[in-house]
């Protein structure tokens, strides 16, 4: 579900296949065997996109374990690690409704067979190019059917080879036309509907009492949904049967789940406290789309904060405004974020009503003016853990040693998809820029920055590549940097633009007569002077000047 944005009167909106294309020229992200064609939803990091998400990953599991957020007593909160297996006992999703609950309605078009999420198709057909069009050519919003619209207006457009003959080809009005409007005259239809309402009374033959979704591709009929689980399945060992059948993990959280007693027996936690995982999941969606944001191979960076149940609620409170706060701190404009809670249709299973679950979404270019989830923070109750209990007979309550009391905790989850998170980035990052020879840059926050800076001899020649290098080497040992010699200096300027390299750091004459370097700033395109001996601490205050206390 998506908000209208307050929306700037000189706001843009970045083209997609533009920050597609230069993911692509510049090797942040490759479609998945490309050479054999592609496969549907996966995805390959090139050289640039995999230090971008290792970067982005670092940062999540610095400020979610290494060094956690601050309490709202003012003391840091306990959150330690884990890495689980991909693949569990097929009895875990059992447990945790995934094999029976984790699945979407689908629908699939008759005529050109193609298959739709349910409750997808509305906002589909609200940009579909053959609804336009018959709207467009029959000149209605909201009409009169009876009085109004005429038999040979619906032919004309029916029959139109670059109206419904090309765009609605299993449109019963299409294929069945002189019947279809000859049923339409004789009809009791409603004095008053809209465009899109009288293109479903014309696309469906079962004209009953309640007026069928058309297919978004091609109008044609649809079946009734029918659910479609999205877990990947594969098996475990020698024999392709029912007993070696496991699954592809769909979250990383059951993992956590799993473990829960490993850690509060082995690691001298105490509640509240938290175990965060970075790693794989795997879903089968259906319709993959909108680049990387949707595929069916992807990570993802969860937290499950375990707290006493009584103490839900605020934990709930606190790690949706923290979690916000995190994407600012990496670069995130807040005008392109905001905070929405779910709506009671929208709760997962294990959410109870009124347990809460809420979004960070991000207004990517796709969604604008509205939004769209970039992270999910979620009241699981403790519906988790009491699943595992109940199914593998094992006690999973927390005895609290000073009170005595014996509890099932809560869990909060900050569960958020590194795969997205780099889509955000990427989107956040790409500013077109007539002025530069590149025409756009990268504005990655020096943190998250793939190539942190570069060091450039400004000619090749007269002991400046000797200077460059020496300092190359320097810096390499603790930040990802690059050395250039090759082409002129406005040409590697223009590379690192678009690589989002924040600095850079060019040798010349000078510097070999008064140990100065110049640093070209990518944001400002500003060109200022510091010694040599000073490039190493510049560099590191600017990569950590935003790093959360």
């Amino acid at each position: 579900m998506t908000m209208n944005a307050p929306e700037s009167e000189n706001a843009s909106v970045k083209s997609m296949e533009q920050i597609v294309s230069l993911a692509k020229r510049r090797g942040f992200v490759f479609p998945a065997s490309e050479i054999y064609g592609g496969i549907n939803g996966f995805w390959d990091f090139g050289p640039l996109g995999v230090q971008l998400k290792n970067n982005l990953r670092d940062a999540w599991w610095h400020d979610m374990v290494v060094a956690p957020p601050i309490g709202p007593d003012g003391t840091p909160l306990s959150i330690v690690g884990l890495d689980s297996a991909i693949i569990q006992n097929p009895k875990v999703w059992v447990s945790s409704g995934h094999v029976g609950g984790f699945n979407d309605p689908m629908q699939t078009c008759r005529q050109c067979k193609k298959l739709f999420r349910a409750d997808h198709i509305l906002d589909m057909l609200s940009k579909a190019d053959w609804v336009a069009s018959f709207c467009e050519t029959l000149g209605i919003d909201s009409i009169d059917a009876t009085a109004t619209l005429s038999g040979e207006d619906l032919s004309r457009w029916a029959k139109n080879r670059k109206g419904g003959k090309k765009l609605a080809s299993g449109m019963a009005l299409v294929r069945k036309t002189e019947e279809t409007v000859s049923w339409l005259t004789a009809a009791d239809t409603p004095d008053t509907m809209t465009g899109l309402d009288l293109a479903r009374l014309l696309s469906t033959e079962n004209r009953g009492e309640e007026i069928q979704n058309p297919c978004p591709n091609c109008a044609g009929d649809l079946t009734p949904p029918r659910d479609f689980n999205l877990m990947f399945e594969s098996f475990a060992g020698a024999v392709k049967d029912d007993a070696n059948k496991v699954y592809l993990r769909p979250e990383t959280a059951q993992g956590i789940f799993l473990n829960y007693k490993n850690v509060v027996d082995t690691s001298r936690v105490k509640m509240p406290f938290g175990i965060a995982q970075v790693g794989k999941a795997f879903r089968n969606e259906v319709t993959p789309r909108n680049f990387i944001f949707r595929s069916r191979e992807f990570e993802q960076m969860e937290m499950e904060w375990f707290c006493p149940p009584a103490e839900a609620p605020q934990w709930f409170d606190f790690w949706k405004e923290t979690r916000r706060n995190w994407w600012i701190s990496l670069g995130v404009d807040p005008e392109n974020l905001i905070l929405r809670d779910h709506d009671l249709d929208e709760l997962s299973h294990y959410a109870k009503e009124g347990s809460g679950t809420a979004d960070v979404e991000y207004r990517y270019p796709f969604t604008h003016p509205h939004y769209g989830e970039l992270e999910g923070i979620a009241h699981r109750t403790d519906f988790d853990l009491k699943a595992h209990q109940a199914s593998a007979n094992v006690n999973l309550s927390y005895l609290n040693h000073e009170t005595r009391d014996r509890y099932i905790p809560h869990v909060i989850e900050p569960a958020s998809g590194l795969t997205r998170g780099v889509l955000a980035l990427l989107c956040e990052a790409f500013t077109p820029d007539e002025s530069r020879p590149s025409k756009v840059f990268m504005k990655f926050s020096p943190r998250m920055a793939p190539i942190k800076a570069a060091i450039f001899p400004l000619v090749n020649k007269e002991g400046m590549p000797e200077v460059a290098q020496k300092l190359y080497m320097k810096l390499r040992q603790k930040h990802a940097v690059q050395f250039d010699v090759k082409q002129n200096i406005g040409k590697r300027y223009a590379r690192m633009d678009e690589a989002g390299t924040p600095y850079c750091f060019t040798i010349d004459g000078e510097t070999l007569q008064d140990q100065t370097v110049t640093v070209r700033d990518r944001d400002t395109l500003s060109q200022d002077r510091i010694n040599i001996d000073q490039v190493e601490s510049f560099l590191a205050e600017k990569i950590t000047a935003n790093t959360p206390d």
